[in-house]
Order: C-alpha cells, then structure tokens, then sequence
C-alpha cells in the first residue's frame, strides 16, 4: 500500500475541487481549533491531537448535510514570537514568517478540511487594522485608559505582565519571578464587564471545570464597605467584608502593604521603619505567593494607631456601643487591588484570622451560637442545658476561641442584633450601616483590569497619539492600519518604553485634533490582542482584504465547536468572551457569546511518561511518524489512544497496530476489486442472494455506536466498533479456498460489499485519504475513457434501521441457585415458557437437576434463567 502517494494524489483533488467550501447549504457548522503560536521548530504529535479532533467533527458534519467553516491561522505577534526570535537573533518577521512555512506543511501532511484561502495572520497590517479598531472603540467607550499604578515587571522579558499571564507568580513565558513596577501603560476595563461574563456562563455548553475557574477569576463577592475612624482624628478609611454579620468579633484590621492610610498616618505611627522595612520585603512578592493559603501568615502591628468598631461608638445603645479599640496590622495577604485594600478581621470565625490572632495573641471573640451540636452537626440539642452544659465540651472550645467557627448559628454579644440568625442580621446590620451613613451594600471582584501595554516591538502598535494640549488622542479611523515599522534593533529596552520610542521619524507627527507637534504611542499590544478577536476575521476575509461584515457574522456566529488547551481558560477565553461581549454592546456582532460549545484535549505524554519537551529529548514529531506509516495511521491512532480530554501516553507499538488494521482493509478491498474486474457477478443480485442476518445487526448497531460517539467526543471508542465491524466482515469474506472463483462464489463466505462501503463511510472521517482511494476502487466507473467518480466525503452519513438494531439471537444465560450451568443461544425476545422447554431438556441441565426438587425458576427476559432448588 503506497499511502505516500495515495495521501498525496487526494490532497491534491480535494484543493482542486474544493469539495469542503459547499457554504450555501441551509444548515451550519462553525468548527475552530485554538489557532497556533508559530514560535519554534514546529508541531509534535501532542499539537496535532485537536487538530485531527476538529477534523474528524468537520468531516462528520459535511457528510450530515451542513456547510462547514473549518479555517485555521496563525497567532503571530507577542512575547512567544519575539523571545523565539531573539534566542536565535533572528528578526521576528523573518522567524515568524520560517516558522508558518514549517507549520502549514506539516498541518497539510495530515489532509485537514482547511479553507487555505481564509487563513489569517496577526501580524498582518490588513488583519491588525481591525486589532486596532476595536482598541479605538474600547477608548471612545471609557475602556481603555492610562494608567500609571505598580504593574507586575519581568525583568527577563522586560516588560509588564498581566495578572492572567503569571503561573504560580512567575512569568509564564520564561519562568523569571515578577517584581511591582510602577509604569506607564494602558488598561482595559474589563471589571466593567465582571458581571456579564459571569452571567454569560450559564449557557455556554463548556466543560464545568472551565466555567469554574472563570467564576473563581471574575471572583464575585456581595457584602459591605464599612468606614471605621482612626481614634483621636477626623480621618476614616473603608474596609470591605462579607461577613458584616460577624463584625462585633471584629478585633483587629489589617491593610494591605500598598494602602494610602499608611502614608497618612506616617507621623503617629510609632515603629514606622519596621512597618517600611515589611512593606519593601512585599514588594519582592508575586500577588500568588501573598495569597497562598498554606503560607504562614506574618503582619506588623501599626502601634500608636487605633480604629473605632462603628457598630460599637456610633450606634450607643442601640447597637451596643462600648468605643471599642481596634488594632491595625499591615500584612501581605491582603491585596490593595481587592475591595478596599482592607478587611475586618474576625479569628473566632475565620481560619486565616485565628491563625494570625494566635501568631500574635490577639482577642478571639465568638459572637456566633451554633444551631446544634459542632461534634455532630445532623444533630440537634434536646434541651438548653444539653447545648450549653458540659455534655458538649466542643461548644465551650468555640466560645473560648480554641477553635474557629465559621458555620451557621444565632448571633450573641451582638448588641441589638443577637439572637439574631446570620441571614436576617446581615441584612439588618446593612440597613443600620446605610441609615447612620457608616457604609453601604457592595459588591466585588477580584477580577482586574487587563494590563494592555507591551514595553516590547513585536506586537500591534496603539493607534493613540500624545499631545501636550490635548492629551491621549484616537488615531483617526481612516488612518489605519498603524503599522509596526520595520527595524534592525528591536531588543527590549528594559527601560519602560518600547523599542519603538527610538524611532523618531516614526514617533513625531501631527496632533489630528489641534494640529500641533504630537507623538504617537509607543508601547504595543499584548500577544492576547489579536487572539481576542480571530474566529471573527475568517468571517470578514474576502481576497486578502477585511471588510467588516456583519451578514456574514450573523450567518456562522456563535462558534459551534471550540477546541484546544486547557491553560486558556482565563486568558484567552476570557479575553476574547470581553471583548466580544463589548463587540454586541456596539452591535457589531449579532451573538452575546463567541464560542458555544467548548471542548479540551489532554496531553499526549511522551513514552517516559512526562510532558513532550527538548529539554528531555522525547518529542515525537508528526512529519516522522507520517513518513513511515502514513497520515491515516496517525490520526486514526491519536483518536483512539484514549479519552480525547484525558492526558495519555504515547505509544509506538500502537501505531504500527493501527498501521496493520488498515493493511488488512487494503487487502479486502484489493481482493474485491479483482474479483470486480474479472466480472464474475452482479453485485446487488449477489448481496441479497447471500443475506447475513448477524452482520447486518452489528452493522446497524456500529452505525448508531459511532455516531453517538462522534458527536459527543468518544473517539476511542468509536475506532473500536470499527474494528470489531471490519472483523466481522473479514470473517464474512474468509473461505478454506485460495482460488478467486472459489472464494467469492462461495455461498458460506459472501462478500458483503454494501456493508463494506458503510464501513468505508464510517471510516472516512478518521481515515480520509485511504477511505477516498478504497472508495474510488470500488464506485468508479467509465464513460468513453472518462473517470465518473463521487468523493466518499460527499456522500450522505449513513442512517441506523432502529428495528435492526436489536438482536435476533442472544446468548441465555443458564444458572442453578445462582451460579452459572450453562448458555443457550435462543431467540431475542423468547417468553418463560418458551424458554423453560429448551433449557430443561438440555442435557447438562437435566443431569444436576436429578433427584432434586424445583422450588421456583426465575426469568429475567433476554438476559438469564435461574431455577432454584
């Protein structure tokens, strides 16, 4: 079997005919796989496992009557291009444009359903033109704005990071630990957009998983912002807390390092150095390592300084004033970003806070009564002096503060709020704060802004002009595309500002609002900019130009299917979600939600069992396993190699296996097609003169198996079928003689050849190439010299007969009190009676059951019998 030249000859018709860009059927299919970083060498076979995925969905659909858009591009601006670029002092437009070439190769080894004529690159003017367009209507809208706060700084990459783009507060690029920086750099308002993302979540048919993690991003948090006065002054700052209910356990806050009430209070606080020294060691800290949970808690008390508990000063007796003191701590684990920068600290019903109460032997104060008892939560006290009395030594532990509380229960020493339950207090205690003017309902996120600035060259220019007497100005709209110019030193300054700001003919211009002497912006986009917006742009591509077209986005929005990596979920698919939401707020876009259904891949580790890398020299790249056993072989082996959402290990022994299944399809239909030539019988008269009832069920059954499997991701399970499908009618086809004449006029072996091109059919989304040629073999016809011929790909996915899917015969299974006799094959659907006759006069049966007596006999319908003695 020459599979090279096979995969080649239909690559090569399928282009030319084009038989994948039907786009005028009623039905649609929008099918996308998370287009690659062309940033090394090329692809290994972990890359190509959604590839091959999205490819086998879009082969499926076409064949199911729908018009598939099925494109693919390149995300190639950013710091994975440029760092690529600079580690072999290659120019990133020369390494990126390398490294596309090796990439599209290796992807049309495998056959792919692409449209090479929408395919799309990031750092093309006519594609960034609209990278840039959508910045300009952020900036109109109040979205994008300057900031100047500490950002998180690589000093390896030497620019600034967003939050999403650090793993385990280390840059995620080069691994190098990030530092706060204060800079310059423009921001996107993304928090504007928290809620609606979480809203958006609801209906998207995603992996929960990912939708979880978006949820624990966006952080919402509903609860209160409570003004608390600094004793002997007129100054207040506000904390933020969800536990309002719990604030008369308040005995100490803590601020965050970055909080502004620390400069304000620089002349009392007593040990200010120890206080400055603590802050600049935070500094040196990533916002993952403060947050980490399992960390030690440390903190510094602001001595000299005091809060007033307002609950406590300003309400008197009504709430149950006594002016108490608080103090206040400054620790790390509190972020200036988060609510207020500053949170109440309650250690009898928190974890965290006892923790720091008992590091520093600070008050615990319980101010929660449980409902029942802490050892058994399910049970309830029978009597007061059973809850209250020594015969519940965990109660006494709770209220002493030996232990945390942090369940359900009645308030206590809560002024008039006690006795109170924890629901109805929060909502009194919200009403008391906004009536006495101490505070007020809030709600938070931990989500941030989006860092939008790159201090680096390869990435889109900021269409924003800088002028002294009018600010931060749009470039106008008929002056786009920005183009990136084209320089020899584009290495990262490490300053603050881009490669760009030293190029002045570039950088000097007019001021488009008042004429004057300007400057252009110099910092340029993130990597994730171009990526926010792509599954749009195969939509608006005519030719090689863009033109916005909401017809044509109206027509295939929402993505049906979206497939790749698991580490997007709160970059990427964030990102891109906001700035689609935003797109629809504009009405530019017709869809509230860019990708409907989303689907992950696992890892292919490599046979060592860890993750494919150069470091370890276990990378298996695709071009090689495709030159030994061909494209087919390939896909059809990482579809089958296990769950598609599963990490699983490669194995080559695997693919030689999945190399010798098709060998043996090949030989079948070489065997037909030679008995076809020779013209020794009329295939249909033939077919139904040699019925095969058995084949004909598990042929049914194969169909209806596959297509559930197909449509919800079971790929392995789906090849498996296949095999056993192909078993079958090999077997059908076997014959004791070697003769051709002898073993198709065989009446015991019949060549079931409609079972076969089902097979085919069923086959041809895994295994497109040779599923075209088996095809050709045995459809083709002539007409004077001409080839008429169908592609496999155009032809309808075959339907399932529900009354053939049942089977005719089953194998009864024989039991005497329980334990296993006998089998009998008997027909599907046999009553008791029926049943008991055949099995009672079988001889083994017959023989255990002399001399004894039968009590009763149990028949469960098309499964067992068992009689009971």
């Amino acid at each position: 079997m020459n599979f090279k030249k096979i995969e080649k000859k239909w690559q090569k018709i399928w282009e030319e005919e084009g038989i994948y860009k039907n786009y005028q059927r009623p039905k649609k299919f929008y099918v996308l796989d998370m287009f690659p970083y062309p940033s090394g060498e090329g692809l290994h076979v972990g890359h190509s496992r959604g590839y091959i995925a999205t490819d086998v969905i879009a082969r499926y659909k076409l064949m199911n009557g729908y018009s598939v858009l099925h494109p693919m591009g390149w995300d190639a601006f950013g710091l994975p291009a440029e760092n690529y670029a600079l580690k072999n002092k290659i120019h990133p437009k020369i390494a990126v444009d390398k490294n596309i070439k090796t990439f599209k190769k290796q992807l049309e080894k495998f056959g792919f359903t692409y449209d090479w004529e929408k395919e799309i690159n990031t750092t093309d003017s006519n594609y960034y033109k609209w990278t840039q367009w959508i910045f300009l209507q952020l900036f109109k809208c109040g979205l994008a704005y300057e900031s100047f706060e500490p950002i998180n700084w690589c000093p390896s990459c030497k620019t600034g990071l967003a939050n999403e783009d650090l793993e385990d507060g280390k840059c995620e690029r080069c691994g190098s630990e990030i530092e706060k920086k204060p800079l310059r750099q423009w921001v996107l308002k993304m928090t504007a957009y928290a809620e609606k993302l979480l809203d958006g979540l609801r209906d998207l048919d995603w992996p929960e998983s990912i939708k979880e993690q978006q949820r624990n991003w966006i952080g919402r948090s509903e609860g209160a912002e409570i003004e608390f006065r600094i004793k002997n002054l007129e100054l207040r700052f506000k904390v933020f807390t969800t536990r309002l209910d719990t604030i008369f356990g308040c005995t100490y806050l803590v601020v965050a390092p970055e909080h502004e009430i620390i400069k304000d209070l620089e002349l009392r606080i007593e040990n200010l150095g120890e206080v400055k020294k603590y802050i600049d060691e935070t500094k040196k800290k990533s916002e993952i390592q403060r947050m980490d949970l399992a960390k030690e808690k440390t903190g510094v008390e602001l001595k000299g300084v005091k809060a007033i508990n307002p609950f406590s000063a300003e309400g008197g007796s009504a709430s149950g004033g006594n002016n108490e003191e608080i103090p206040i701590y400054v620790a790390d684990y509190v972020l200036g970003h988060y609510g207020t920068g500053a949170v109440m600290a309650v250690p009898a019903h928190d974890e965290r806070d006892w923790e720091f109460a008992k590091k520093y032997n600070l008050p615990i104060k319980c101010v929660i009564k449980p409902y029942v008892y802490p050892v058994n939560l399910n049970k309830h006290p029978q009597s007061d002096d059973e809850f209250w009395g020594q015969k519940n030594p965990e109660l006494n532990k709770i209220l002493s503060g030996e232990i945390f509380y942090n369940k359900d229960g009645n308030l206590i020493d809560s002024g008039q709020f006690t006795e109170m339950n924890l629901e109805k207090a929060r909502e009194k205690m919200a009403k008391w704060l906004e009536e006495n003017k101490f505070g007020s309902r809030k709600i938070n996120y931990k989500l941030r802004d989006w860092v939008f600035s790159r201090q680096r060259y390869w990435g889109e220019p900021i269409p924003i002009i800088k002028c002294e007497k009018c600010g931060n100005v749009p470039v106008l709209e008929k002056n786009l595309p920005v183009k990136l110019p084209n320089v020899k030193s584009y290495e990262p300054t490490g300053t603050g500002e881009s490669p760009l700001a030293n190029i002045k003919k570039w950088v000097n211009i007019k001021c488009p609002k008042c004429g004057g002497l300007a400057k252009r912006e110099t910092n340029t986009m993130p990597q994730w900019a171009g990526s926010s917006w792509y599954y749009l742009a195969y939509l608006i591509k005519k030719n090689k130009k863009y033109e916005w077209n909401k017809k044509e986005i109206k027509k295939w929005l929402p993505v049906n299917l979206y497939v790749g990596g698991v580490e997007h979920a709160t970059r990427h698919l964030l990102y891109a979600r906001f700035w689609h939401k935003f797109l629809y707020d504009i009405k530019v876009v017709s869809a509230k939600e860019p990708f409907k259904k989303l689907m992950n891949q696992g890892l292919i580790l490599a046979e060592d069992g860890r993750k494919m890398s150069k470091r370890w020299g276990n990378v298996v790249n695709p071009d090689d396993i495709i030159k030994i056993y061909g494209a087919d072989t390939l896909r059809l082996y990482e579809m089958f190699m296990g769950p598609f959402d599963q990490a699983i290990m490669w194995n080559t022994d695997g693919v030689r296996g999945m190399h010798r299944f098709l060998q043996r399809v090949y030989k079948l239909v070489q065997n037909f097609h030679a008995y076809r030539q020779a013209g020794k019988f009329e295939v249909e008269s033939y077919n139904a003169k040699f019925k095969n009832d058995k084949l004909e069920t598990l042929l049914h059954q194969t169909i209806k198996k596959i297509t559930e499997d197909i449509e919800n991701f079971r790929f392995n399970t789906a090849i498996s079928s296949l095999m056993i499908l192909f078993n079958e009618i090999e077997h059908a086809n076997s014959a004791p003689s070697r003769s051709l004449s002898s073993r198709f006029g065989n009446a015991n072996a019949p060549m079931r050849i409609e079972y076969f091109k089902t097979f085919l059919k069923l086959l041809s989304p895994f295994a497109p190439h040779l599923s075209e040629e088996f095809w050709s073999d045995l459809t083709s016809d002539s007409d004077n010299g001409r080839i008429k011929y169908k592609s496999i790909h155009r032809e309808k996915w075959p339907k399932y007969n529900p009354k053939l899917i049942k089977e005719k015969q089953f194998e009864l299974v024989i039991q005497i009190n329980g334990k296993l006799r006998d089998k009998v094959s008997v027909p599907t659907g046999i009553s008791q009676k029926e049943a008991e006759k055949i099995v009672l006069k079988r001889q083994k049966i017959s023989e255990e059951l002399v001399g004894e007596k039968i009590k009763k006999i149990i028949f469960v319908q098309n499964r067992l019998i068992n009689i009971v003695i």
